[in-house]
């Protein structure tokens, strides 16, 4: 645990006071019954057999030992958390919905989070084998950028100020409190790989050299694939970022590939945060169970996509195609020598990228 979560709220159950009450046990409807697919869609996001399905494989991990004291089942506990991620309002909305006090809401979504993250191997991870060709292909294909395997870039995920000494550090540029999220996704909007645990105030490029991607990338382990990001990247010989000037076309040409290319990210964030509102809402809980919830919704954002859920409505802008260019002249050899002679080895693989590639499309 970081030094800045240990001050951190346990959750909206600790503003709960703790008066004694005598305990009254609501009605829990079954709510496989009482909706349609559609409206079971609205409400969880997922449909009634994607979540039989997840159901299957956390109900060993979610079930109680016993039903004393009417627990809830492992079928509501991920109905509860599921609706908490579509809807992101109060613990106690959730648990009203459910039938249960905000206290048992805030432990169900913890308990549930943390099962879902188990699957996390499973769900999210880089491509290997086999599997990298037909990555790269995919990217390929979206606007001939070669050799790419993922789309780098980070977003923000707001939340509560979570006291202490150091919960400054939360706060975000835009002036509110967030975790900084990581991601790295492919071409059908998957996330490959995620890191949740810094905040806010945290730089994108800082996040990424302190990463195990990042330790595996300088290590070779994926050969001479690449992975796209933003300026607010440094370039690297695997990760490769757009000019911030464009002299010729080949340039001009590697931008415009590359920007589509990276797209794929912030798409994938807009339907990621459309399919769990909560995300965008903000999360009203403690630092720990808020990154087992961003890591949790990019397992179900998954899950959703390996079984062709209905994808959430996303800004048309977003989608919007970029004119490609396809008329490029062919550039003096003299010229790139030029170039080339005046940047680092790192820039240097962006720029042998250009011209031994992109001036010959």
């Amino acid at each position: 645990m970081n030094d800045y979560e240990i001050n951190a709220y346990s959750s909206e159950e600790e503003l709960i006071e703790n008066e004694a009450r005598p305990r009254v046990f609501r009605r829990r409807p079954n709510y496989f019954e009482i909706y349609d697919p559609q409206d079971f869609f609205v409400r969880f996001r997922l449909k009634p057999r994607t979540v039989e399905m997840l159901l299957e494989e956390l109900d060993e991990a979610i079930s109680h030992p016993t039903e004393r004291n009417l627990a809830l089942s492992a079928s509501q506990q991920l109905l509860l958390t599921l609706n908490f991620f579509a809807n992101g309002s109060f613990l106690r909305v959730t648990g009203d919905f459910q039938g249960v006090s905000a206290a048992t809401a805030s432990r169900t979504v913890h308990r549930v989070s943390r099962a879902i993250t188990a699957l996390r191997p499973r769900y999210i991870q880089m491509p290997e084998g086999e599997e990298i060709a037909l990555v790269r292909q995919k990217f390929y294909n979206i606007a001939r950028f070669p050799r790419c395997i993922g789309a780098l870039d980070c977003t923000h995920v707001k939340i509560i100020s979570p006291g202490g000494n150091n919960a400054e550090v939360f706060r975000n540029r835009k002036q509110f409190f967030s975790l900084n999220v990581q991601a790295i996704t492919d071409s059908n909007l998957k996330i490959r790989n995620i890191v949740t645990r810094w905040p806010g105030s945290t730089h994108d490029s800082y996040i990424f050299r302190n990463s195990n991607i990042y330790a595996a990338l300088e290590r070779g382990i994926y050969g001479d694939s690449l992975l796209v990001g933003d300026s607010g990247y440094p370039v690297r010989p695997y990760l490769m970022t757009p000019l911030h000037e464009t002299r010729n076309e080949a340039e001009a040409l590697y931008n415009e590939s590359q920007i589509r290319t990276r797209n794929v990210v912030e798409r994938t964030f807009g339907v990621w945060k459309r399919r769990f509102p909560a995300l965008a809402m903000g999360l009203r809980l403690n630092i720990g169970t808020t990154q087992a919830v961003v890591v949790a919704t990019a397992i179900l954002h998954n899950i959703a996509c390996n079984v062709n859920e209905n994808v959430p409505p996303v800004n048309a802008a977003q989608e919007a195609a970029i004119d490609f260019i396809q008329d490029i002249p062919i550039i003096n050899e003299d010229e790139a020598h030029q170039y080339v002679g005046r940047i680092n080895d790192n820039n240097r693989a962006r720029y042998n990228l250009i011209y031994n590639y992109f001036r010959r499309l």
